[in-house]
C-alpha cells in the first residue's frame, strides 16, 4: 500500500541520514588523529632540540649536528601540516556536514509531514464518501417502508380516510429524503473521485519527487565530501615533500672532511711529539744514555722512599694529562735579572762543581702552594674540572690561544653593545634637551657615566685578555722558530754533554744518571696521592751549568749555585726565564742569562 512505500522512504532516508553522521564521525576522529600525531611529532622535535647554553650548542658546529639540527626543524614544518590536514577537514568537511544533515533532517521532516497529510487527507474523504453512501442507502430503505406502509394502510378498508392520507404524506416525505441523500452521495462521490485522482497522480508523486531529491542531494554530497577528504591530503603533499627534500638536502650538506677538521682545530694542543728514545748500551756502562725505565729501576734498588702517587709511569709528556703543579710553577712575571758584572772561577765550564743545596721537600712546597690564594685555591677544584686561571695557563698554548681569542671577542661584543646603549641614552638626552616637557636631560647623566664607567673596565679587560694573547702568539712563533734552528747545536750540544760526563760520579764514587734522563718525584704519602696518580713530571729535554749564582725569593723560581749542573725541562720561551730540575722534588725558573743549556739531541 502507499503507507507502506510511505514507511520504506522513511528508513531508508533515516538511514542515509546515519551514514552521513557516521562519515561526520570519521572525520572528526582522523583529525584527532593528526592532531595528536602533530603534536607527538612537535614535542619529539622539542625534545631533541640542543638545550640553550649547554655542550650540545657548540656540538652543533659540525655539519653532521646541524643537519640533525635542520630534520628536528623540517620534522616541525611536517607536523604543521599534519595540523592544517585536521584543520581543513574540520571546517570543510565536519562543519559543512554538521550544518548540512541539521537542514536534511527538517528538510525530510517537512516532506514526509506533506504525504501524511496528503494521506490524511484523502482518508478523510473516504469517510465522507462512506457516510454519504451509508445516508443515501438509509433513506433509500425508509422511502420503502414508508411506500409500502401507505399501501397497505390505502388497501385496508377499516382504516380512515385521513390515516390513509397521513400514510401517503409520510411516504412522499421519505422518497424525497431519498432523493436529496441520493444527489449528496453522488456529488461526494464525485468529489472523493476527484481527490484522489489528484492524490495519486500529483500529491503524492510530487512529495516522491522531492524525497527522491533530497536523497540524491544527500548522495552527491557525500560523495563531494570524500573528495574534499582526498583533496585535503593531496594539498599539504608538496609541502610534506618540500619538508622531504630539505631533510635530503641536509644529509647532503654533512662534510666528513670539515667536521675532521674542526675536531683537529678544537682539539690541537701545540705541542710537539717526543723525540726517538735512546738505545742503552749496556755493554759501555760509563758513556750508556738511561732510559726513563732504568733510571726509574736504578733508584728501586738503592731507595724505599715512596713514590709520587704510588705509582710508575710510563707514558710520555705530550700524551699525559696536564700537571696540577704546573699551574703553580709558572714563569715569574717580572723580569730576570740581569747576569753580575764578572763571574766567580767557579763558572767556568769545566771546573769543580759547588756543593749542592740541600734538598727542599715537595711536602714544604705543597704547602706553600696551598696558601697562596692568588695562584690556586684547591687542588681537587682542578681535578674536579674547577675554574681555571683567568689567562687560561693551564690549558695547552694551541688551546689557550682560542680561549683567549674567544674571550677578547666576547669583550668586545660586550663592549659594543655597552656603546649601544650610551648612543641611545646620548640621543634621548639630545630629545630632553630640545623638548624639556618630554623628560628631564639630567636624569639620564647617571646612567650615562655608569656606562662610560663600564666601558672603560671592559676595554682594560680587552687590553689585558690582547697581551696574553699576543704572548702566546709570540711563544708559539718562536717555538716554531726554535725547532727550525734546532739542528744547528746538535754538534755542539753532543761534545758539551760528553765534556760533563767526569762530572756525573758523586762523592761517594757512585754513578750518578745522566742529566737527560727523566725523573720522577718522589715525595711522601700524603692526602693528595689521589688526586695527583695520573699525572708526571715533564721530562728532560738537556742540561744546564750555572754561571752564576742565583737566590731564588719569588714563587716559581728556584736557587742554583754556581758551577751547578741541573736538568732543562722547559725552554726560555721569550720572557727570559728557564724552567730547570734539580732533582726529583726541586724544580723552577733561573733567568736564562744565569745558566749555559745544553739540549739534547733526541729530547724526550
Amino acid at each position: 500500500s502507499l503507507q507502506d512505500q510511505f514507511d520504506n522512504l522513511e528508513k531508508h532516508t533515516q538511514w542515509g541520514i546515519d551514514v552521513l553522521e557516521k562519515f561526520i564521525k570519521f572525520v572528526k576522529e582522523r583529525t584527532e588523529i593528526e592532531l595528536s600525531y602533530a603534536k607527538q611529532l612537535r614535542n619529539l622535535s622539542k625534545k631533541y632540540q640542543p638545550k640553550k647554553n649547554s655542550r650540545e650548542e657548540e656540538e652543533y658546529r659540525y655539519t653532521s649536528a646541524r643537519a640533525f639540527l635542520a630534520t628536528l626543524n623540517e620534522m616541525n614544518d611536517y607536523a604543521g601540516q599534519h595540523e592544517v590536514i585536521s584543520e581543513n577537514m574540520t571546517s570543510l568537511i565536519t562543519g559543512e556536514l554538521t550544518r548540512y544533515v541539521q537542514e536534511l533532517k527538517q528538510e525530510r521532516k517537512s516532506h514526509f509531514h506533506d504525504g501524511r497529510k496528503a494521506q490524511q487527507h484523502i482518508e478523510t474523504c473516504w469517510k465522507q464518501l462512506e457516510a454519504s453512501k451509508r445516508r443515501f442507502e438509509r433513506d433509500c430503505k425508509e422511502a420503502d417502508r414508508a411506500q409500502q406502509y401507505f399501501e397497505k394502510m390505502d388497501a385496508d378498508i377499516n382504516v380512515t380516510k385521513a390515516d390513509v392520507e397521513k400514510a401517503r404524506q409520510q411516504a412522499q416525505l421519505r422518497h424525497q429524503m431519498a432523493e436529496d441523500s441520493k444527489a449528496e452521495y453522488s456529488s461526494t462521490l464525485q468529489k472523493f473521485n476527484s481527490e484522489q485522482h489528484d492524490h495519486y497522480y500529483t500529491h503524492i508523486p510530487h512529495i516522491f519527487q522531492k524525497i527522491q531529491e533530497m536523497e540524491e542531494r544527500r548522495i552527491v554530497r557525500i560523495g563531494e565530501s570524500m573528495k574534499t577528504f582526498a583533496e585535503v591530503d593531496r594539498q599539504v603533499i608538496p609541502i610534506i615533500g618540500k619538508c622531504l627534500d630539505e631533510i635530503t638536502k641536509a644529509a647532503e650538506s654533512i662534510d666528513h672532511k670539515n667536521d675532521s677538521q674542526l675536531v683537529i682545530e678544537a682539539f690541537k694542543s701545540g705541542f710537539e711529539p717526543p723525540g726517538d728514545v735512546d738505545f742503552e748500551d749496556f755493554t759501555q756502562p760509563m758513556k750508556r744514555t738511561v732510559s726513563e725505565s732504568s733510571l726509574s729501576n736504578s733508584r728501586a734498588d738503592g731507595k724505599s722512599e715512596p713514590k709520587f702517587g704510588g705509582k710508575s709511569k710510563g707514558k710520555l709528556w705530550p700524551f699525559i694529562k696536564k700537571n696540577k703543579l704546573m699551574s703553580l710553577l709558572t714563569s715569574p712575571h717580572q723580569p730576570p735579572p740581569p747576569p753580575p758584572a764578572s763571574a766567580s772561577p767557579s763558572a767556568v765550564p769545566n771546573g769543580p762543581q759547588s756543593p749542592k743545596q740541600q734538598k727542599e721537600p715537595l711536602s714544604h712546597r705543597f704547602n706553600e702552594f696551598m696558601t697562596s690564594k692568588p695562584k690556586i685555591h684547591c687542588f681537587r677544584s682542578l681535578k674536579r674540572g674547577g675554574a681555571g686561571p683567568e689567562d687560561f695557563s693551564n690549558l695547552p698554548p694551541e688551546q689557550r690561544r682560542k680561549k683567549l681569542q674567544q674571550k677578547v671577542d666576547e669583550l668586545n661584543r660586550d663592549i659594543q653593545k655597552e656603546m649601544d646603549q650610551r648612543d641611545a641614552l646620548t640621543k634621548m638626552k639630545d630629545v630632553y634637551i630640545k623638548n624639556p616637557q618630554m623628560g628631564d636631560a639630567a636624569s639620564v647623566d647617571h646612567r650615562l657615566a655608569e656606562l662610560g664607567q663600564n666601558i672603560e673596565k671592559l676595554r682594560l679587560e680587552v687590553q689585558k685578555f690582547e697581551a696574553w694573547l699576543a704572548e702566546v702568539e709570540g711563544r708559539l712563533s718562536m717555538r716554531s722558530e726554535a725547532r727550525r734552528q734546532s739542528g744547528l747545536y746538535e754538534a755542539q750540544n753532543t761534545s758539551a754533554v760528553n765534556s760533563c760526563a767526569q762530572d756525573r760520579e758523586s762523592p761517594d764514587g757512585s754513578y750518578t744518571e745522566e742529566q737527560s734522563q727523566e725523573t720522577e718525584m718522589k715525595v711522601p704519602a700524603t692526602d693528595f696521592d689521589d688526586e695527583f696518580d695520573d699525572e708526571e713530571p715533564l721530562p728532560t729535554i738537556g742540561t744546564c751549568k750555572a754561571l752564576y749564582t742565583f737566590e731564588g725569593q719569588n714563587e716559581g723560581t728556584i736557587s742554583v749555585a754556581e758551577g751547578e749542573m741541573l736538568y732543562v725541562i722547559e725552554e726560555d720561551k721569550g720572557d727570559g726565564w728557564t724552567r730547570i730540575r734539580r732533582n726529583e722534588d726541586e724544580e723552577g725558573y733561573v733567568p736564562t742569562s744565569y745558566v749555559e743549556v745544553y739540549l739534547d739531541k733526541n729530547a724526550k
